[in-house]
């Protein structure tokens, strides 16, 4: 805080509330779970915060997923360098352009000024417009040092030197970075370290191994499953359902697609989810920690071939005109895919261990 300096002491303003703050503790573990360390983050009670005198603009963009896996997509095919950077205390770097007075901290109220309140210079872990300003900052910075901002994703950034270029992924505060030259990676790691507070984490790497499958045919969930009367509803609000299926689903959109179909299953009972409900639950995040390895694999190059094929067209709509004019041209090619190789099968259905691992390889889980 001091070094960030993020607020001043003053005396209260009439007619202005200050906000409330607390401490949140957090125990930081590994990727294999181990403790790596122990943080304590000063949080403000953005909760009572008022529109148009506390903040005015809240709105803060994130790269998407798609964006991500493009550029996995590029990584492995033009086998570019790829860094992790994470930026601490993040949000601490914003600039606030409204005026807000919080509350000192619990346990670190200045000696001979306990009656006076933090005036916020910088945006504060809380704040309804802390992710904004946090964003506003950074893109400034990274655009003055010839960074390009992507039209479409705008937590995404191009930097060309020559023949030299590199990608700038920002998700909050964490920062992905592939380049085609590893001097152009280090300069802009420079860049970054000499304007925020960073954390070089190095190479992006990943292993991978097997485990069991989420669902399997035969496994069946209904409204018969419900709570039926008010005992059973009330031990099933102790139970954290919907928090659990958030996660899955964050898991499923992000890297996670041999999942899709168990946690499209199980949001449907969100509103009055039964045991059983968490049981399944239960049972696809005991498979994610079997499987917490598993990435999305990119081929650098496509192998595959095309067939050529005749079709029959008598009766062929318009709209399907396009489509026949590609297989033409051998840009597409439709070919018949058995029950057995079918990979979309994984997203709608239970299927056998052996079936399902062989579908979930093919598409590049693994």
């Amino acid at each position: 805080m001091s070094d960030n300096d993020v607020w001043e002491l003053v005396d209260l303003p009439k007619g202005y509330k200050p906000i409330g703050c607390k401490w949140v503790f957090k125990t930081k573990r590994d990727n294999k779970g181990n403790v790596e360390r122990y943080k304590a983050r000063l949080v403000a009670k953005g909760y009572t915060q008022r529109e148009g005198i506390d903040f005015i603009e809240t709105f803060s963009p994130v790269s998407t997923k798609d964006s991500f896996r493009l550029v996995m997509a590029l990584v492995a095919h033009f086998d570019l360098e790829l860094h992790q950077m994470d930026v601490k205390t993040a949000f601490l770097n914003g600039d606030l352009s409204e005026e807000v007075y919080m509350s000192q901290p619990e346990g670190f109220k200045e000696n001979g000024k306990e009656n006076m309140v933090c005036r916020l210079k910088r945006s504060i872990y809380g704040l309804k417009q802390a992710s904004r300003q946090w964003y506003l900052k950074f893109d400034k910075i990274v655009t003055s040092f010839g960074f390009i901002e992507n039209k479409f994703d705008q937590c995404v950034y191009m930097k060309v030197n020559g023949s030299k270029y590199i990608f700038m992924v920002l998700y909050i505060d964490d920062i992905l970075l592939a380049s085609s030259d590893v001097n152009l990676l280090n300069d802009t790691k420079r860049i970054l370290s000499a304007n925020f507070d960073m954390k070089d984490l190095g190479e992006a790497s990943f292993t991978c191994k097997a485990g069991d499958v989420p669902v399997v045919k035969g496994d069946k969930l209904s409204n018969e499953q419900c709570p039926k009367n008010d005992l059973e509803k009330d031990v099933m609000k102790t139970i954290p359902y919907a928090s659990a299926i958030g996660s899955l689903m964050y898991a499923q959109v992000c890297t996670r697609p041999d999942i899709a179909f168990i946690v499209n299953v199980l949001g449907r009972y969100l509103s009055n989810p039964g045991h059983d409900h968490w049981v399944a639950a239960k049972k696809v995040m005991r498979y994610l920690q079997r499987t917490k390895d598993f990435m999305l694999v990119y081929r650098r190059v496509d192998n595959l071939e095309n067939n050529k094929i005749s079709t029959g067209s008598k009766h062929m709509e318009i709209k399907y005109l396009t489509v026949k004019d590609l297989v033409k041209k051998g840009d597409i090619v439709i070919e018949h895919i058995r029950t057995e190789s079918m990979l979309a099968d994984p997203l709608t259905k239970g299927l056998k261990p052996i079936t399902f691992k062989g579908t979930c390889c093919e598409y590049g889980c693994h």
